[in-house]
């Protein structure tokens, strides 16, 4: 199984990014998906999901800038990142899970300078 992010970047406060997670290996369809960010320092934590059905889920300081898609005949997840602020900034983590299997990707970075 392989969860491939892109999509990081340098950004100006304000800003806008769209992260991208390919996924092989493994059938897409039914795993619920997320997006984790770790800021240095910090713990890693949940940005936004989607489940198999497609229902979404964001943390509080995110909601309103955020959203998370997922597109099941390409495989693929993504977050659009809009009003982007400093503190945004860390290591992005797709992430994905079912009854049975739990599988991270490596993160990409999104650094937003004030």
């Amino acid at each position: 199984v392989q969860l491939q992010a892109s999509g990081g970047g340098l950004v100006q406060d304000g800003g806008s990014l769209r992260l991208s997670c390919a996924a092989s290996g493994l059938v897409f369809r039914i795993y619920d998906m997320s997006w984790y960010r770790q800021a240095p320092g910090k713990q890693r934590e949940l940005v936004a999901g989607i489940t198999s059905r497609g229902i979404t889920n964001y943390a509080d300081s995110v909601k309103g800038r955020f959203t998370i898609s997922r597109d099941n005949a390409k495989n693929m997840v993504y977050l659009q990142m809009n009003t982007l602020k400093p503190e945004d900034t860390g290591s992005y983590y797709c992430y994905a899970e079912d009854f049975r299997n739990r599988y991270w990707g490596r993160g990409t970075l999104v650094t937003v300078s004030s």
